[in-house]
């Protein structure tokens, strides 16, 4: 099957989207990259064109809106990053979030031009805060193959620092993030573990404070995306090998379970659950096994993220 992928905002995520697309194993056959600086996607275009003799056969080229005809799915990487939009205050709760107002905007012009040409697509945000950007967009659409990133990215690092903590291999451990993208995520703690051993037993085997430590971790991943822009400028690789693996989920109609973000009706509001993703985008969500507080720190980042959606809607004209 021929299909057609398209990515729309080639800055830092959109270009590492791009070249982890190229790197995965013949997922598909058209990349179509759309910019508003149409000179930057021509020369994004060009430079991955120049690696594909050494990819599997895929075919990357700058375009408009109307090339984006025929696309299976296309990702959305416009608009303001953290660093652009004054989001990089670790003492600010608001995060993320603060990006809101600028970037709704961008989404109310973006999706109703993609929707008119790729009505069929897939749309999968990963822009900036992408959890009230995806209920935008699901409005703007109007369907649901609409999902985000989510805390797909939050979980790994949650991995990976559990991982080096207990010396073992970040892939060896279970371990999730759920609700918000952004300062209101949960961690599940209680249900993390390695081997089947509850990663909280092992901490207590580590000679340190284990609330100090999960403190420590928490900080780590929480603010992540800020250590990474005040070294580079872009938090842009993790995410965009994240990206390029969501999309071969619904390409080839994997059923991966994943912690993505999409509309859940019994909290009428998007956010990361336990998501199974396939063609169409997320088919199921469930709630996982969560403690007490892991339960009522959900609840309070349903809230924060439904504040939030209300405030990307309001870039609406009154009753859209």
């Amino acid at each position: 099957m021929v299909s057609k992928v398209g990515v729309v905002g080639v800055g830092a995520v959109g270009a590492a989207t791009v070249l982890s697309l190229i790197e995965r194993d013949g997922m598909c056959c058209e990349i179509v990259l759309v910019d508003l600086d149409a000179r930057r996607a021509a020369g994004v275009a060009a430079d991955m064109r120049y690696a594909t003799p050494l990819a599997p056969t895929v075919a990357v080229r700058a375009g408009g809106y109307d090339d984006l005809t025929g696309a299976a799915i296309v990702i959305i990487t416009a608009g303001l990053n953290e660093r652009a939009g004054g989001a990089t205050d670790r003492s600010d709760p608001e995060g993320r979030l603060r990006l809101i107002g600028a970037n709704a905007k961008v989404y109310a012009d973006i999706v109703p031009r993609v929707v008119a040409v790729a009505p069929e697509a897939v749309l999968m945000v990963v822009t900036d805060p992408p959890d009230p950007l995806a209920v935008l967009t699901r409005r703007l659409a109007g369907h649901d193959r609409v999902f985000s990133t989510g805390t797909l990215i939050d979980s790994l690092r949650f991995r990976v620092h559990l991982a080096e903590r207990l010396r073992v291999r970040p892939r060896d451990v279970q371990a999730m993030v759920v609700g918000e993208h952004g300062t209101s995520e949960v961690l599940l703690w209680s249900s993390a573990s390695v081997g089947g051993i509850p990663v909280l037993d092992l901490l207590t085997r580590c000679g340190e404070p284990v609330d100090r430590v999960r403190q420590e971790i928490e900080d780590d991943i929480r603010y992540a995306n800020i250590r990474i822009i005040e070294g580079t400028g872009a938090s842009q690789y993790g995410i965009g090998v994240v990206s390029a693996l969501l999309v071969e989920a619904v390409l080839r109609d994997e059923r991966a379970v994943l912690p993505v973000a999409a509309y859940y009706p019994p909290y009428e509001t998007t956010l990361s659950l336990v998501s199974v993703l396939g063609a169409g985008g997320v088919q199921q969500m469930y709630e996982p096994a969560m403690s007490p507080d892991e339960r009522a720190g959900l609840h309070r980042s349903v809230a924060a993220l439904r504040e939030a959606a209300g405030r990307a809607l309001a870039v609406l004209p009154d009753g859209a």
